[in-house]
């Protein structure tokens, strides 16, 4: 069992349920009473509990197996971090979906509504971590603390606890803002209740996650100096330089130049290369070297976790048809997700002999998907695998919940994006961005075969190479938008809800604002197109 996980897991649903209650939303909170605060706060330990909801809340569902944090969707649809495949994976050609469940099938389709329940639950998750994270600021203002009577030694922890809780909501703000584009907008300075919060514009709100995280860059502990799962200086720099790498998308005005730093930041924080890409993706990955590629970690633990969102999603879900589900360390497949032929063909070898990344079953499968409900339509993705090094099974010996943590930013995706912003003219130098890919390229390869020379760099490599570094990773949509590729531009399989898939409407860079939001809130403009 991944005892380092324990902390974000226990002791935590009695302080939401009295803090925040079963809430959709920042503007579903009821008010709290002092008296009710004050006595949850008598245990100093409530504050880090308080915090282990906040990062939770990227991984479970809810205060319970079966009882979730958000309401109008299946409670293990429900989960944030199975939603943000949906929305960045599925929406694109590196993933498709046999299951017929409501309108899942509009996001790879291209032809999602404001009505979509999917989107819906997205955008409800987002603000359910930001009135989380607003509600936590308010309880431990200076003045709540000298209330209480708080110490020295714990004050200096709580200002910890506070900064890693502005870069978790700096963290689904960005998701707001890349998904949503215009939000509404919400602080811990905002009443607590029924009110109509003001929409932001994306540039406003860019403002607001960047101004938190460069104020908070210098005060969270050091780069892999926090606990396993927690945030740090690196995490910090990491999300700035993702920000500003998508600046023009967000704002109009390029920005690549500002992201350099950042990205060279944590290059040089003492980060390395899993041994194994596979590794990355195993049960045993918080302990096997991969721990020491990755910045920030989505926490998932076979014995603590509940529900099938996060990684038992994508590794259950991946499997289907003569699939042998023991290999997986898991007790059986979903028959779901699977891929595209475009994002097989960026694999010159699909064998993984070559290329150790290319992590294809096609055993009684097609390439070509005829019938997007059939699951041996297309090629199944190998890629996550609860077991260990050695093969043995997760903690979860029934092999229902997984153990695989989610690696959210690594190592791999800094050298790749110092790599792009070289290409773009924007800084950097061509001997260090070209080292940085052939490093990857030397991992999946296992030698210098895979190498690739000064010639080949080129936007469309770097594209392409991080397709098959980062797939199912949560990065395809933001990726294809950056680079023009996502609606207007760019065709795969079911796109537009045709077999050889079709370009779509421009305006579909950006989602809905859910229409049940708009009906409700007198401030909100719909995105145009909807």
């Amino acid at each position: 069992m991944k005892k380092t996980k324990r902390i974000y897991y226990i002791g935590i649903s009695m302080l939401l349920t009295v803090l925040v209650g079963s809430c959709e939303s920042e503007l579903d909170l009821e008010p709290i009473t002092s008296q009710t605060a004050d006595k949850v706060f008598e245990d100093p330990l409530a504050y880090k509990q308080f915090l282990a909801k906040i990062y939770g809340g990227i991984a479970i569902n809810g205060q319970a197996a079966g009882d979730a944090d958000i309401q109008g969707i299946d409670g293990n649809f429900s989960n944030y971090l199975r939603l943000l495949f949906t929305v960045q994976e599925l929406s694109t050609d590196q993933a498709i979906i046999a299951w017929n469940d409501g309108t899942i099938h509009d996001i790879h389709n291209h032809v999602w509504t404001p009505a979509n329940e999917f989107l819906s639950a997205m955008y409800s998750r987002i603000y359910f971590q930001v009135g989380m994270v607003n509600q936590f600021l308010r309880e431990t203002t200076e003045a709540k603390l000298d209330e209480r009577g708080v110490d020295t030694a714990l004050r200096a922890e709580i200002q910890l606890f506070r900064d890693e809780a502005r870069f978790m909501r700096a963290l689904s703000y960005w998701h707001g803002i890349d998904n949503f584009g215009n939000i509404p907008f919400v602080t811990e300075t905002d009443k607590v209740g029924n009110f109509f919060p003001e929409q932001r514009s994306r540039g406003e709100v860019f403002e607001f996650i960047e101004s938190e995280l460069l104020e908070i860059k210098d005060s969270l502990l050091d780069p892999r100096g926090n606990e396993y799962g927690r945030a740090d200086k690196a995490a910090v720099w990491m999300l700035l330089a993702k920000l500003y790498l998508n600046a023009e998308v967000y704002t109009g005005v390029a920005r690549y130049s500002d992201a350099l730093p950042y990205i060279v930041n944590v290059i040089e924080s003492g980060y390395t290369l899993s041994p194994n890409y596979n590794y990355l993706y195993l049960a045993d990955n918080d302990r096997n070297g991969a721990e020491n590629e990755v910045i920030f970690s989505v926490l998932f633990d076979g014995i603590n976790n509940a529900g099938f969102g996060g990684t038992t999603y994508l590794t259950h879900a991946a499997i289907g048809g003569t699939m042998n589900p023991a290999e997986f360390g898991v007790n059986g497949g979903w028959w779901g997700i699977r891929t595209t032929e475009n994002f097989v063909q960026k694999f010159a070898d699909i064998s993984g002999d070559t290329d150790s990344r290319a992590m294809f079953y096609t055993d009684s499968q097609t390439l070509e998907i005829e019938d997007p409900f059939n699951f041996q339509n297309g090629y199944a993705v190998t890629k996550y695998r609860n077991v260990d090094v050695n093969g043995a099974i997760g903690s979860d010996v029934s092999g229902n919940i997984v153990d695989i943590d989610f690696p959210m930013f690594r190592l791999a995706d800094a050298y790749l994006m110092y790599a792009e912003v070289f290409v773009r003219g924007a800084g950097g130098d061509q001997a260090t961005a070209l080292n940085y890919v052939n490093l990857l390229r030397e991992r999946a390869y296992g030698d210098t075969s895979g190498n690739i020379t000064a010639s080949e760099l080129n936007p469309d490599f770097i594209l392409d190479e991080r397709s098959r570094e980062l797939y199912w990773e949560c990065h395809r949509r933001t990726d294809l938008i950056r680079f023009g590729q996502f609606s207007s531009q760019g065709i795969w399989p079911w796109k537009g809800n045709v077999p050889e898939g079709r370009t779509t409407e421009s305006f579909r860079d950006l989602y809905p604002i859910p229409v049940a939001d708009v009906i409700a809130n007198p401030n909100i403009t719909q995105n145009d197109g909807y």
